[in-house]
């Protein structure tokens, strides 16, 4: 077995990874390291990878945050060929995740008890088939986000830019997000069904159940379940947001009063998002424009290489 670590060329002098390099001298076993050289190269790299040595046995694994683990997974499970067939990828391809901060920790937590920052615990992992979400020709291993979650998602984005820290900027982003997006005009129908009318405010399409580092969005998610589930906010007052925003972060906004009839909670198998503007949703935290999306469940789609419980 080979390992090669997809490293974010963004952060790989960054001071967490020393730890890293440090554990990879104490623990000899065959591999090498991939920098990537900016957006999108993970997946390339996955992918051309996979053609060029389509008999070795080799395991990605994805370093750190901003966006690693979704362009490590895609690469591997869009490699050979995407579309309806992506996911039938060999089976001597793997994935596995060392955690450096970031987006990663939203999706690390759905494997409590695992130590996701040892490489050893990583090389004595087993490979547990977890489910991904393909949308149109893109795929999500955690959280697709749109409307409220979007406009925040966008405002942090852009203050992270500017220098500031990602919790500081998820705030800010909230805060205006608040003010300026309650009332949207998307379409959302699961399994062929529209689940309501009228404006809404937010509408999470999960694998996982965590997003944004802190709100349980998907509390009943399970990333080997099959399912997709859909969390979806009508239209509501700017008080009784304020008031159901706090059982958002904590997971229990569904069934309950403050929540009532404005929160819908469903598992699907299929999405469909559409809408007359051109809007964004987000994709574990990247940003996707378009005005209509498909979304389906790849069942056991990825190979992930889990690091052993204690």
């Amino acid at each position: 077995m080979k390992y090669i670590y997809i490293i974010n060329g963004r952060a790989d002098k960054a001071p967490q990874y020393e730890d890293f390099y440090k554990q990879l001298k104490e623990t000899p076993h065959p591999y090498t390291i991939y920098t990537t050289l900016g957006e999108g190269d993970a997946t390339r790299y996955v992918r051309l990878y996979c053609d060029l040595h389509p008999e070795e046995e080799v395991c990605f694994v994805a370093c750190g945050g901003h966006g690693i683990i979704n362009g490590v997974a895609s690469g591997l499970v869009g490699y050979a060929c995407s579309g309806e067939e992506a996911g039938r990828q060999s089976a001597n391809k793997t994935m596995a995740i060392l955690y450096f901060g970031g987006s990663t920790r939203d999706f690390i937590i759905n494997f409590p008890g695992r130590d996701f920052l040892s490489v050893k615990d990583m090389l004595a992992g087993t490979v547990t088939p977890t489910d991904i979400i393909q949308v149109n020709d893109s795929f999500c291993v955690n959280v697709c986000n749109l409307g409220f979650n979007s406009k925040v998602a966008s405002r942090a984005n852009e203050l992270v830019a500017l220098g500031k820290s990602a919790h500081q900027a998820y705030t800010r982003g909230v805060m205006n997000a608040f003010l300026t997006s309650r009332f949207n005009r998307i379409k959302v129908t699961v399994d062929g069904q529209r689940i309501a009318r009228g404006p809404m405010v937010l509408c999470t399409v999960a694998n996982g159940r965590r997003v944004g580092g802190e709100f349980n969005c998907a509390p009943e998610a399970k990333m080997d379940d099959g399912l997709m589930d859909v969390c979806y906010f009508r239209a509501m007052s700017l008080l009784r947001l304020l008031m159901l925003f706090p059982l958002y972060r904590s997971g229990t906004h569904i069934g309950s009063r403050a929540g009532g009839s404005k929160v819908l909670y469903r598992q699907a198998r299929e999405v469909t998002i559409s809408s007359k503007d051109l809007i964004d949703i987000y994709i574990d935290g990247e940003q996707l424009p378009g005005s209509r999306f498909h979304l389906k469940i790849l069942p056991g789609a990825l190979p992930l290489r889990l690091p052993k419980l204690p």
